[in-house]
């Protein structure tokens, strides 16, 4: 199915420094490149990709929950804490379900009329507001909201080559792409304490996105929580009961925990491990021609026969590049809001996991939702493996 974007504009990613120098600086990354939204299976996918590749090779694909993730300017002079002022235009996306954060730059012509590279014209502003919006799960005419806003002085919206068109895919979202916005390539942001110091504790010991390590991290959770779409019970609405705070799935597996773990872990416990990995991963870890050009599913011979390839460090390497991927960290946020939205009762049976009263309130047929149902799969999956050693 072709990808039908429902915004383009064009941006830049950024880069946090590895923390050696205070206040820590972000680095806006040279290669030109687009930010574009589809929506598939009623999910907003946040891409961004080289402008001379196609809409289906994006180097960041991230499948969005509806109203985990936020999109908002970074402005210096709007931080509690004094910072540096930024010398271009920085939009930060960020996630409820967790601290990591991606950072991009606006690669068009600045618009102030002063020169100042990080005024966020009208138009920029309007075009992360058309993306937040898109991320809260609202129906926005693109066409319509842009075309609503103009810039204060008499400037072109855009100096840089013309922007492709690109049509909306359904209802409200169809548009005419365009964007503004630009620092230069050289340009480093202010003090990011709260946008590049949580990206580095989010993306768990500098994990960057676009990984190629783990790529079916995040679809493996994706494609099973659709099996699970149209069952009664995962919907959202089903938080009627006191809600109790509890951290999300990918606060309790921090990989300052979970890698120390593979560091000590014996032969066979890695091997164990290995074997809830989707099979692609551990064929492409192979870095064999035959797998890099499979098209299809690996075949069981496939599977083993790159297993077998896998050298101890090898298995031990590809476990930490997983567990430090992003991709790996978004699926567990996704999990997550499954579970807050209702989906206990469906996932712990699907996982096979014993859970309280069968994921439901007590003496009701509503699951349990919020942080509760959180708490109840994590004692459900102590106590499964617990029965399960027994």
């Amino acid at each position: 199915m072709p990808i039908a974007p429902i915004i383009t504009f064009k941006a830049g990613q950024c880069e946090v420094d590895d923390g050696s120098s205070r206040p820590l600086k972000v680095k806006p990354q040279p290669q030109p490149g687009y930010l574009y939204l589809y929506s598939e299976d009623d999910l907003i996918h946040f891409c961004w990709r080289k402008r001379d590749q196609s809409l289906d090779e994006p180097e960041l694909d991230l499948v969005m929950v509806p109203t985990d993730g936020s999109f908002v300017p970074y402005e210096h002079n709007a931080n509690s804490e004094p910072t540096a002022k930024t010398n271009g235009r920085i939009f930060v996306l960020k996630f409820a379900s967790s601290s990591q954060r991606y950072l991009f730059w606006m690669q068009s012509k600045p618009q102030s009329r002063d020169g100042d590279p990080s005024w966020f014209s009208p138009r920029d502003r309007k075009i992360g507001d058309i993306v937040n919006r898109l991320l809260q799960g609202e129906e926005v005419n693109v066409t319509s909201e842009l075309a609503s806003v103009r810039n204060v002085d008499d400037r072109d919206d855009d100096d840089d080559e013309t922007m492709e068109d690109v049509e909306g895919t359904r209802g409200q979202h169809a548009h005419r792409g365009s964007g503004s916005g630009g620092a230069g390539p050289d340009a480093t942001g202010g003090d990011v304490r709260e946008e590049g110091e949580e990206s580095r504790e989010g993306g768990a010991d500098g994990a960057r996105a676009a990984s190629s390590s783990a790529p079916d991290a995040a679809a493996a959770v994706r494609n099973f929580l659709e099996s699970l779409r149209g069952q009664q019970g995962l919907s959202g609405g089903h938080q009627q009961q006191s809600d109790v705070p509890y951290p999300h799935l990918n606060h309790l597996l921090p990989t300052a925990i979970t890698v120390p773990v593979i560091d000590s872990a014996a032969p066979e416990y890695i091997d164990s491990l290995l074997s809830f990995l989707p099979p692609s991963v551990i064929v492409l870890a192979n870095g064999t021609a035959a797998a890099e050009e499979s098209q299809g599913e690996p075949s069981a011979d496939a599977i083993e026969a790159a297993k077998a390839s896998l050298s101890f460090d090898d298995k031990r390497s590809l476990l930490k590049r997983v567990l430090r991927s992003p991709q790996l960290n978004q699926a567990l946020g996704v999990l997550t809001m499954a579970l807050r939205d209702g989906g206990l009762p469906l996932v712990a049976d699907a996982l096979g996991i014993s859970v309280e009263n069968g994921g439901y309130m007590q003496g009701s047929g509503m699951p349990l939702g919020g942080g509760q149902a959180v708490k109840v799969f994590v004692d459900g999956v102590r106590k499964t493996v617990q029965e399960r050693r027994q």
